[in-house]
This record gives structure tokens, sequence and C-alpha cells, in this order.
């Protein structure tokens, strides 16, 4: 009796496992990105990566725009060692990853959107296409207190 209830707890968690596996969720959940003004010159930037998948640190670029706008190059830091199936060895990042970006020729109060382009993949295998997601922060005046994290609106648990 005990044994069959074993077997039947060991099937149940490779079902669910499996399961896991066969709806990965969307690149936009799995990789949340957000950023938000410090100050008139630099914008702290934000992914918050899912449990179970990672971020390629060679597969991670900033732009901004208006064009006017001048990005220095954002230093990423140091990433984790991982031997990846799809392209050796590589440097990922897990859970999650903040990069501050640094701006010239920029007015305060002026309004700057953030291009993110990344790379990912899940730990069951199976890898995004390069993603680019996009945020629009405003800059705040000088002297003034860093702007609340702009985040793509959550939906609700039910709708899903």
């Amino acid at each position: 009796m005990i044994w069959s209830r074993l077997a039947l707890c060991l099937a149940l968690t490779v079902a669910l496992a499996v399961q896991g596996q066969v709806n990965p969720l969307p690149p936009e959940r799995a990789f949340r990105f957000s950023a938000r003004a410090l100050n008139p010159e630099t914008i702290e930037t934000r992914f918050t990566i899912a449990d179970g998948y990672y971020l390629y640190r060679d597969r991670i670029r900033f732009t901004v725009e208006p064009a006017t706008t001048v990005l220095t190059a954002p230093v990423l830091p140091e990433g984790k060692i991982k031997e990846d199936q799809f392209f050796g060895r590589v440097q990922t990042y897990r859970g999650g990853l903040i990069v501050t970006l640094a701006l010239k020729d920029t007015a305060p109060g002026q309004k700057v959107v953030v291009i993110a382009e990344s790379q990912g993949c899940a730990d069951v295998g199976i890898c995004y296409p390069p993603q680019t997601q996009r945020m629009t922060v405003s800059l705040p005046a000088a002297n003034s207190a860093p702007t609340p994290a702009n985040e793509p609106p959550k939906k609700s648990w039910f709708n899903y």
C-alpha cells in the first residue's frame, strides 16, 4: 500500500514537471523589464528573471530615444559561467539584474525611451528569440528624489 502511494506521488510529481515544460512563460513574464530615473543623467534598469530562466550577458544591449540623448556604454556586472547547450561557455544572469545607464545631453523633465534588447532561455531547454522591451522614463528636475520604477502593468492572478 505504501509503495503504491509513493509511486502515485512520484508519477504526479513527474506529470507536474512535464506540465511546466509544456507551458513556458511568455518572454515578458520570464524577463520583466523596468526602468526609473535616479536623476536627470542616470537611469536604473532592472530585469526581474523568473525562477528556472536566465539571460545571456553578451545578448543584452541598451539604446535610448530621442537620438539627441547620448547613452554612454553601460557596464554590465559579471555573470555566472554556464556551459550552454546552444552557445557554449557563456555568462548568464538569474533572479535579477540591475544596470545603471549614464545619459548626456538631457534636460530635466525630459521623457526618454529606454530600449532593452536581450535574449534568454528556460532551464527546460527552450530558448527565446532576441526580445526588445521599451520603457518611457521622465527625467526628474535636478536635485529631486528618484522616480518610482516604471513597470509594465501586472495582471491579476485570475487573468492569466
